[in-house]
């Protein structure tokens, strides 16, 4: 236990809050458990119960992010919001950026597009930075299109690879084992992860912006492109942010939600799926949301290799006691 991490800490959500209330955002407060969540086939959860003295128990799971309720806030107030929160995420590694229990800071832009987030998350890194921030951590924020990290780091034409076996010949050309069988999204992932990821520019903070459309996610499609409204951003090689402008169509959640939940058919831990959540997109403002660990955030503004090093109690001493 740091006193001086400790202060640094406190410092930062200070400011972090600052920022965003100065700016006429609602802080809000959500319930840390939910009776059902978003199926998201990339990660699994964690699953409780409430009992009761008298009647059945019922199933309850800790929240990987504050979505599922900040969206219903901004659906009722179309007003811009944001939160810093404990979020949980079962079978993640314990490594120098992952925890699973970390915290989450989300911030929703009602009238905004993904680009104007990009402005303002370099703001809030210039309000957030030390003397000690390294330069590789500070803004201004280099923009880059998937398209263009993969033309120049794999040598791909990403456009040219929408079909699954496309994808597939592209891995092996490149040297890399991939399943004859393998869906399209698991071929990008391999390629993606292997060699464009590793080769991101890390001089200063680095936008991946226009995620392909076969990457599924609840992000707004860009009219007349095979690209959706999707940037994360990384810094150091590491990547602290994901941003998307929100989709807000019921018919397309729902298809969203289907073909998740089938993915998640052998999930490690099932977990009601809430019904109930497209129509929370009948009547959604515009909107761009960004979501960043916050560990990760004070790690490269620090100027830290680790996370555990920014954290009261890393996840690993629970064990250690």
């Amino acid at each position: 236990m740091n006193p001086e991490m400790m202060r640094a800490r406190s410092r930062m959500v200070t400011l972090t809050r600052d920022f965003f209330l100065a700016r006429g955002y609602l802080e809000t407060d959500t319930p840390a458990l939910a009776p059902s969540l978003i199926p998201e086939s990339c990660l699994e959860v964690f699953a409780t119960e409430y009992v009761h003295p008298r009647e059945p128990r019922r199933p309850l799971y800790l929240i990987p992010s504050p979505e599922i309720w900040m969206k219903r806030v901004i659906a009722q107030t179309e007003q811009s919001v944001f939160q810093l929160c404990k979020a949980w995420r079962n079978a993640e590694s314990i490594s120098p950026i992952h925890s699973p229990e970390f915290t989450m800071l989300e911030y929703y832009s009602v009238g905004r597009s993904r680009i104007d987030n990009i402005r303002l998350t370099e703001e809030l890194f210039d309000a957030l930075a030390l003397p000690e921030t390294p330069e590789r951590a500070r803004p201004p924020f280099r923009v880059m299109s998937m398209a263009e990290a993969w033309s120049e780091f794999a040598r791909a034409d990403l456009g040219g690879l929408s079909e699954p076996e496309a994808m597939r010949a592209a891995c092996r050309e490149r040297g890399l084992i991939v399943s004859k069988n393998a869906a399209w999204e698991d071929a990008f992932n391999i390629l993606f992860l292997s060699l464009v990821e590793p080769a991101l520019p890390r001089d200063r903070p680095l936008v991946l912006d226009q995620y392909p459309s076969g990457v599924e996610c609840l992000a707004a499609d860009i009219p007349g492109t095979a690209y959706k409204e999707r940037w994360e951003l990384y810094t150091d090689g590491i990547e602290i942010a994901n941003c998307f402008t929100e989709m807000a169509d019921p018919g397309a959640v729902r298809a969203y939600f289907g073909s998740q939940t089938a993915k998640k058919a052998k999930a490690l831990v099932p977990h009601a799926v809430d019904s109930g959540y497209a129509s929370v997109f009948e009547h959604f403002p515009p909107c761009s949301g960004v979501a960043i660990g916050f560990e990760r955030l004070m790690m490269v503004l620090l100027g830290k290799k680790r996370i555990d090093e920014v954290m009261l109690f890393p996840f690993e001493t629970f064990f250690s006691r």
